[in-house]
């Protein structure tokens, strides 16, 4: 990718991150003029986001505390990861599960 791509869409890859109010800012921000790089990180974050929710009511609910801790530290290391990538202006996929999340949100 190049580097005025990963320069433009930065800022809403970073924006991304911040839980759900920031992806969807972030997703307004790239509807229009829509920026590769950004769009891969909104892709990362829907994926993310949905395994929080996915944690909190269903691993809490019917696994217990424990294992919900557990994908909890797991859920946020792989948004850590996520997160220094969007900041050096590398594609970096969250281990194991993103190639997955670009695939079943490629739409977006």
């Amino acid at each position: 990718m190049d580097n005025y791509t990963v320069k433009e869409g930065k800022t809403a890859a970073i924006i991304s991150h911040l839980w759900v109010l920031g992806l969807l800012i972030a997703f307004i921000m790239n509807n229009s003029k829509k920026n590769p790089f950004a769009s891969f990180y909104i892709r990362q974050m829907v994926g993310l986001n949905l395994l929080y929710f996915a944690n909190q009511y269903i691993v809490y609910s019917y696994i217990g505390a424990t294992a919900g801790w557990i994908v909890g530290v797991v859920a946020f290391v792989l948004w850590i990861i996520s997160l220094f990538g969007a900041i050096k202006g590398e594609e970096k996929l969250v281990p194991f599960i993103g190639e997955h999340f670009q695939e079943w949100f490629k739409n977006i």
